[in-house]
């Protein structure tokens, strides 16, 4: 009769419709179940974070916060903890426990979030009063606390100043008159890396290659804004893969914890690993920008004709499809996508993982039969954007991928 109730509880609380002005609910189409409050706080979380922030710093700070509620689940008993094993509380309410634990370390990390207070109150006074809502509220901040604490002083919140190398062949140089993207995680500390450089790629080609011209030859073609050779169905693809990456993959995994019918700790698990893992992936990548600082294909293009290399062709009228303002080896696509893939195919020991992903600057929606079509998509979307040469997706899918394996074999 207990675990009845216990159930009946969680299913009426775990789900919740908020009123009011702040995060937007859960979707009508969501189906309450035991793991609602997971994916209920993975969604205010996202929408927290993403508002007015770039994808790479969004993903570190989506990773801070399903450590703490993985780490709320596995103090109310269900599975392990991914950081921080407290004292178990069997009796704490998971909703209130799950809310508690996201709320205070978004408020923390993300003051000033809008509508985030309402949120959690609407929530939190949906939760039947009692012993168990309190002794929920008592583990959640206790875990909040913990995180937080170990997340002080990581160096997310720093200014970091750009200094431009001596520009010259082969020298990224800002696109944008605007600071370089999320320079500042060049000076943040991982989630479970033991440093930013532990996986740092061999660097872009050299420019005299022959591998080096191929890859110019290719996106000179199909990256160009006004290409008469990129096909309607290759910019569709290169439009899809352009929404705010931390979001879009957000969604993405709710929806797979969803499909898939994962249990409160089957969820918390497999999104605190993706998230953590694809936070490291991009703090790795943008240690691996800064320092071969390498130039986009815009630049590489226009002044072809100093790269010393007789099979590239200059063509200073030369402009991208999309443009974004860090450098360009390796692609962060690329280390993003590897490292939540790399973690999804570690979590359900299978690369053959069903994936519907969707794009709010299409409006559409596109299923992958496994992870590995996915990767192939987003490497011949940035390609086919004017964003980046092969050499750098290859590379940059390798390194979230070994970030993912490493953190795996950990968690």
């Amino acid at each position: 009769m207990k675990l009845l109730t216990r159930r009946l509880v969680l299913l009426l609380t775990g789900s919740l419709v908020l009123s009011g002005v702040g995060l937007s609910p859960p979707p009508s189409s969501a189906v309450a179940s035991d793991a609602a409050p997971v994916l209920d706080w993975s969604r205010y979380a996202t929408q927290a974070i993403v508002a007015g922030r770039p994808p790479a710093s969004s993903e570190v700070l989506l990773g801070i916060v399903h450590v703490a509620i993985a780490d709320t689940v596995a103090g109310l008993g269900y599975g392990r903890p991914f950081k921080f094993a407290v004292r178990l509380d069997r009796r704490a309410s998971p909703a209130a426990a799950v809310a508690t634990a996201a709320y205070d370390v978004l408020r923390a990390r993300v003051p000033g979030a809008a509508g985030l207070d309402t949120t959690y109150a609407d929530y939190l006074a949906r939760v039947p009063s009692g012993s168990a809502k309190d002794r929920g509220v008592v583990l959640g901040r206790s875990v909040a606390a913990a995180v937080l604490a170990w997340r002080a002083g990581d160096g997310l919140g720093n200014a970091v100043p750009y200094v431009q190398r001596k520009p010259g062949p082969g020298v990224w140089e800002p696109t944008l008159p605007a600071p370089p993207v999320d320079i500042v995680l060049t000076q943040v500390r991982p989630l479970a890396l033991r440093y930013r450089a532990q996986f740092r790629p061999d660097g872009p080609d050299a420019l005299t290659s022959k591998r080096y011209a191929r890859d110019v030859a290719e996106v000179a073609s199909l990256g160009r804004a006004d290409s008469t050779t990129r096909t309607a169905k290759q910019t569709d693809t290169a439009r899809f893969w352009s929404e705010q990456t931390a979001q879009q993959w957000s969604r993405a995994l709710v929806q797979l914890a969803g499909d898939r019918h994962l249990s409160l700790a089957g969820a918390a698990q497999m999104l605190a690993l993706a998230h953590v893992s694809a936070g490291d992936s991009v703090i790795a990548c943008w240690d691996a920008k800064f320092h071969y600082l390498s130039w986009r294909p815009v630049h590489a293009i226009q002044r072809a004709d100093t790269d010393g290399n007789p099979r590239t062709q200059a063509d200073p009228s030369w402009q991208s499809l999309l443009n974004v303002n860090h450098p360009e080896y390796p692609s962060g696509h690329a280390c993003f996508t590897g490292g939540v893939t790399g973690a999804l195919q570690a979590y359900f020991h299978t690369s053959h993982v069903r994936l519907v992903m969707s794009s709010v600057v299409t409006g559409t929606t596109r299923v992958y039969p496994d992870l590995a079509a996915v990767r192939s998509d987003v490497r011949e979307a940035r390609i086919v954007s004017g964003l980046h040469f092969r050499h750098s997706m290859v590379d940059g899918d390798a390194l979230g991928t070994q970030v993912a394996g490493w953190i795996s074999a950990r968690h």
